[in-house]
């Protein structure tokens, strides 16, 4: 079955002016920004947009401001999906949708406490489907404030439902991801996975694209593997070892490097993060995306991009 959700996306990141304002002008050159260079939709509204640090005024702003710079060129999702009060949640979800979005993503860790079980969930995951029937879903398995990966069968049971096209995956392991495959086969849900070290082996597998936060530094790579990895497999092997080693990066100052990436490569903008403290950015970690910057333009060459 042919999905309309598929190939590389990006976890938007938020520039903020000095002023710690959201920066409208950088939002939409990074949105053009990402399109140059190849991607097939933007997951605007995010934790790397640093979604809980957000007004909902801001989130709903901001979505909308992604949409608009889109222009319909790719797909825009968002989350914003905050909440901890349900009541809440359908609200929020609702003024999210109604920005114009081509899917709204539910936070699996928002449908049900740490320590509540998956009935809890699945409740409060119904009962969203029953009081917005008209919304198409997403689903990320955001790993803040805590880390809620979805059991096979709650993923072969949702997948029937047309209006949910969209799953995030952040299990980080081959044989999850495998059954997943297998759970979804011939419904509309698209698997696309965060994580750079099993990518390849998930696209090999069925995943349907890369929806991570690495994205921000070199789309344009992870879009060759996409494109690529059937034809070249062993060149393709080679790309992701490059690209499993460069993620490394985002266990240093992210999404500050980020910003401080995409300034030296035809962004520009602030590194102030309301998430993080940009001196976490500091000379060694710069020098260390400096280096990244070097190595992406070697690979590039190599790749003929």
């Amino acid at each position: 079955m042919s999905k309309p959700f598929c190939g590389c996306w990006p976890t938007m990141i938020t520039p903020f002016t000095g002023d710690d304002k959201i920066d409208y002008k950088a939002v939409k050159n990074l949105t053009e920004w990402y399109i140059a260079k190849g991607c097939d939709g933007i997951f605007a509204v995010c934790q790397s947009s640093e979604m809980f640090f957000l007004s909902e005024e801001e989130k709903i702003d901001l979505a909308g401001a992604v949409r608009d710079a889109a222009a319909g060129r790719v797909k825009v999702i968002a989350s914003g999906h905050t909440a901890d009060d349900t009541s809440k949640q359908i609200d929020e979800l609702g003024r999210m949708a109604e920005t114009g979005v081509d899917a709204v993503v539910l936070v699996s860790n928002r449908l049900a406490k740490q320590n509540e079980d998956e009935p809890v969930f699945r409740d409060n995951f119904n009962d969203i489907m029953r009081q917005l029937p008209d919304v198409v879903f997403g689903m990320y398995e955001c790993p803040y404030p805590y880390l809620r990966l979805l059991s096979t069968e709650f993923l072969k049971d949702c997948a029937e439902k047309k209006n949910l096209v969209f799953l995030k995956d952040v299990s980080c392991a081959n044989q999850i991801q495998k059954d997943r495959v297998q759970a979804v086969a011939g419904t509309h849900l698209a698997l696309f996975n965060a994580n750079t070290a099993t990518l390849l082996d998930s696209l090999i597998a069925g995943y349907e694209g890369f929806n991570g936060v690495m994205a921000n530094f070199h789309i344009d790579i992870y879009k060759w593997l996409y494109t690529h990895f059937k034809a070249e497999p062993e060149l393709a092997r080679e790309i992701s070892d490059f690209l499993t080693l460069a993620a490394v990066s985002e266990a240093r100052a992210y999404p500050v490097n980020a910003k401080y990436h995409l300034n030296l490569t035809g962004v520009p903008m602030g590194i102030h993060t309301r998430s993080r403290d940009a001196g976490a950015l500091n000379e060694n970690a710069r020098h260390e995306i400096d280096s990244l910057i070097r190595m992406e333009e070697a690979v590039r060459k190599r790749l003929g991009l």
